[in-house]
């Protein structure tokens, strides 16, 4: 899948899960600059799982922990 594709899919997920189109930048963390708690970070996992269609392991999805390290995980598994 190209990058552009997966940029857009993973904005949609974002967008899901409550962020402002306006506060998703590749270097922006879940954590620290989107405000990510425990619901945020299942809904996440959910749609992203579903709409890339992928299963996603918790030790990995811990790992993700900002949008840029999200896309560059998901070129290579989608």
């Amino acid at each position: 899948m190209e990058e552009k594709k997966i940029r857009r899919n993973l904005y949609r997920v974002l967008r899901k899960t409550g962020v402002p189109k306006r506060n998703i930048r590749p270097d922006s963390t879940y954590n620290n600059d989107l405000r990510f708690d425990a619901t945020d970070w299942s809904v996440f996992a959910y749609f992203l799982e579903g709409i890339f269609n992928i299963s996603i392991k918790d030790e990995e999805l811990v790992k993700l922990d900002n949008v840029e390290k999200t896309i560059q995980y998901l070129g290579k598994t989608a």
